[in-house]
Formats: C-alpha cells, sequence, structure tokens
C-alpha cells in the first residue's frame, strides 16, 4: 500500500468536538487490527473492541472527562489521542499509511503542553502496547515496570516527565 503524501504544515492537531468522536474510535480500531491484534490474543482483541465501543466511553467525553485530540488533514483523521484521569494517554493510534510522517509525535507535543500548561500536571503515563514500544521510548517515555497482561491486553507502564531537568 502506497503511503499518503502529506503537507506537514497543513495537519491540525486540535481538541476532539463532539462531532469528531465516531471518526477518531475507527480510526483507532482499524489501526489496532492492523498493527496491534496480531500480538494480541482473542481476548484480548474483544476486550479492545469492547473498550472502544462503550458507550459509557463517549458519554465520559462529552461530558468532559475523558479528553480527545485528534491529528487532521483535508478532513481525514490521521491520528488520535484519548487522556483520562488528565494526563494518562489511553488510545493514541495514527492512520497507518502515515506512520513515520511525526503526527504521533504532534499528538504527544500538543498534549503535553496542555496538560502542563492547562492541568497543571508534570507527568503523563500510558500502558504502551509491544507495538507502541519504541514510539515511546523516541519520546522520552521510561518503562516503570516490566511487561504486563491484563484481559488479554499486552502492555508496559511508562512515565513521560514534562518538565525540563535542570
Amino acid at each position: 500500500m502506497a503511503e499518503m503524501q502529506i503537507d506537514k504544515s497543513k495537519i491540525m492537531v486540535r481538541c476532539a468536538y463532539s462531532s469528531d468522536w465516531d471518526g477518531a474510535i475507527k480510526l483507532a480500531w482499524d489501526t489496532f487490527v492492523r498493527y496491534n491484534a496480531p500480538d494480541y490474543s482473542q481476548e484480548g482483541i474483544e476486550n479492545f473492541k469492547k473498550f472502544v465501543n462503550d458507550d459509557m466511553l463517549r458519554k465520559m467525553f462529552l461530558a468532559g472527562h475523558y479528553q480527545l485530540f485528534v491529528a487532521v488533514f483535508e478532513g481525514k483523521y490521521l491520528g488520535m489521542l484519548t487522556l483520562r484521569e488528565k494526563k494518562h494517554i489511553s488510545l493514541l493510534f495514527v492512520d497507518g499509511d502515515c506512520h513515520g510522517n511525526g503526527i504521533g509525535k504532534a499528538l504527544i507535543r500538543f498534549v503535553s503542553k496542555y496538560v502542563l500548561e492547562e492541568e497543571g500536571i508534570d507527568k503523563m503515563t500510558v500502558n504502551a502496547s509491544p507495538y507502541a514500544l519504541g514510539f515511546y521510548h523516541k519520546m522520552g517515555f521510561k518503562d516503570l515496570r516490566e511487561e504486563m497482561e491484563a484481559d488479554g491486553i499486552i502492555f508496559t507502564p511508562m512515565e513521560l516527565s514534562l518538565v525540563k531537568k535542570s
């Protein structure tokens, strides 16, 4: 499959509107199936599907308790990131045809600034999938523990300090 040609200056990273939910969640599911599902058991795949399709999650987003950020190019969702508890990356997915274009990095940078400046929190956490581990290390996240598994979901707990060490 040919990779999309993208003018990076035209990618908009922003806080999501309520109308962005369905498109962002579809991107998360489609990308999960393509890149993450091969590492997961059937139980893990089914639990992930239940999680992203949970109407409670959507209601929490609409109520402002679960934040969604999107990267959009010419009306197409190229990336999405959700935050729970104001600091924990719950979902981060980039369209597979756009990997390596800096979209994940742009989302992390945007959300890091948001968490630090708007929420006043100086750390972000994530439970990184095996597929995303290298990306998070490149972004400066540090492992908190060894790889774990819960309900068929494989992850490594990680943390990123948002303040520069002096």
